[in-house]
């Protein structure tokens, strides 16, 4: 990990390089394998690396967060994403034990025909959407989840923010300045305001709601904003920049990215 991020210089040149693929070669695999739905990506080969699980949003395939999980990947984070509970009325507890099951298979079993694994105490839940709730539900009594990422933030049933007064590892809250589907006054920023941990919480001002998606789907009919490259390639970076700072304990100049100025977006921080 260290020789992933010794050549990163500071502040937005760090977001530009964390934006872009990392050095290392991602391979897709199928998470059916061990009986859950879902993909997954990993480097060609790693010992004890990070990892994250990737919950989807309302009706979303996992396929449409590949370019993220691959991006992840690059920089050495093995990322799944399960494919469960897709339909119109998804069991939000459902979603959170399978994203649990998914952390722990991932954690649990050699990938890559045994050339690659997961440290299990470097571990974190993420999301889109639902997901994003779901996220914060699965790591709540999660012993060994170090941190968490959500991005334009759902509520969920049981309660998202109830979930956040217990989660107590750090976190980071990605907002779209134009949700129409999940505003972040009514979603995100009371779920942050009632983290139990460190926190920050940044919108991406232009960004709408399935603008952090990729490809298309019947469901884009039922949602507004549509896919944006550019939405994608900024949370790429904050996500990059967040997970390697907290299952790495890399410091330096991921700190500037994670809660520093960034050019079309606002943050706010909590300790």
């Amino acid at each position: 990990m260290r020789s992933q991020l010794s050549d990163l210089r500071g502040g937005k040149d760090a977001l530009e390089q964390l934006s872009r693929p990392g050095p290392l070669t991602a391979l897709r695999g199928d998470l059916g394998m061990v009986g859950i739905p879902g993909v997954v990506f990993a480097p060609e080969e790693g010992l004890g690396l990070p990892a994250v699980a990737f919950a989807h949003d309302w009706l979303q395939p996992a396929a449409r967060y590949a370019d993220l999980l691959r991006h992840l990947a690059t920089w050495g984070i093995v990322a799944a994403a399960p494919g469960s509970h897709q339909g119109a009325l998804p069991s939000h507890a459902g979603m959170a034990a399978d994203l649990r099951t998914t952390l722990d298979v991932c954690a649990g079993v050699r990938l890559g025909d045994g050339r690659i694994s997961v440290d299990a105490r470097r571990t974190a839940f993420a999301g889109h959407g639902i997901g994003g709730g779901v996220a914060l539900l699965a790591a709540v009594g999660h012993e060994r989840a170090r941190a968490v990422v959500t991005i334009a933030l759902a509520q969920t049933r049981p309660s998202a923010l109830e979930a956040a007064r217990k989660v107590t590892v750090p976190t980071l809250h990605l907002t779209a300045g134009r949700d129409t589907v999940a505003p972040a006054a009514g979603h995100a920023e009371p779920v942050s305001a009632s983290a139990g941990g460190p926190v920050v919480l940044r919108t991406l001002k232009k960004a709408t709601h399935t603008g952090f998606l990729d490809g298309t789907h019947w469901s884009d009919l039922l949602l507004s904003g549509s896919p944006d490259a550019k939405t994608r390639r900024l949370a790429r970076g904050l996500v990059t920049a967040f997970l390697l700072r907290e299952l790495s304990d890399e410091n330096g100049p991921l700190d500037e990215v994670v809660v520093g100025k960034v050019p079309g977006t606002e943050v706010v921080s909590r300790s």
